[in-house]
């Protein structure tokens, strides 16, 4: 009996371990949420830059999983403050990712091009799961790659995308034009890769055919 006692506790223990663990993985860790919640909702946060050593490696670092729950008051503060740090003044970006500030969580804003009144839409966990073999040749520029943009000739015209909302919805949809190449921009980010990576990869490409 003694022993079907012990058994049980250490069952007990594990799983409360166990469940910890996978809350823990799926949150913000404690140095995100102070980050996070250090300031209002209204208040932008500081854009990491690949001009800072520091910066530039969290930049190429890939983000995890984010839990959708919306009682959860530090990703409801964290995506408002996202929100503020694209439409602040000193940035008037069309899209931001969860790492360019400092956040690694699969987290995006686009703004909607293909949409009435081009909306910016907050994307929780984005993942592309099919890109169309059509390209498009587009100017991008980048929050974290300051003063410069480039031409670039190997976004697809359109994706299909998966993601689920703030109010823990998944969703599929397909998306074209321009609005999809900020997804691509975006959730790039995510993967940590930077449009620059592209670019390169095109000019060694042209070199090749040379």
């Amino acid at each position: 009996m003694k022993n079907l006692i012990v058994l049980t506790l250490t069952l007990i223990l594990i799983a409360g371990c166990s469940s910890a663990k996978s809350t823990a993985k799926n949150s913000f860790s404690s140095k995100e949420s102070q980050l996070i919640m250090s300031a209002d909702s209204l208040t932008p946060m500081r854009i990491y830059k690949i001009t800072t050593k520091k910066d530039s490696l969290l930049l190429r670092t890939k983000s995890g999983y984010i839990k959708t729950n919306p009682s959860d008051p530090v990703l409801q503060n964290f995506v408002k403050r996202l929100y503020a740090t694209v439409r602040d003044s000193m940035s008037m970006g069309v899209g931001i990712a969860a790492p360019q500030v400092g956040v690694l969580k699969n987290i995006i804003w686009v703004q909607r091009f293909d949409k009435e009144h081009f909306p910016f839409e907050v994307y929780l966990n984005p993942e592309i799961i099919k890109y169309s073999e059509d390209k498009q040749t587009v100017k991008e520029g980048c929050l974290s790659i300051p003063n410069r943009t480039d031409i670039l000739s190997s976004r697809s015209q359109s994706i299909t995308i998966e993601y689920d909302t703030m109010d823990s919805k998944h969703k599929t949809e397909t998306v074209e034009g321009f609005t999809s190449v900020i997804f691509q921009h975006e959730i790039d980010h995510l993967n940590g890769i930077l449009y620059l990576d592209h670019l390169e990869k095109e000019v060694r490409n042209a070199q090749t055919k040379k």
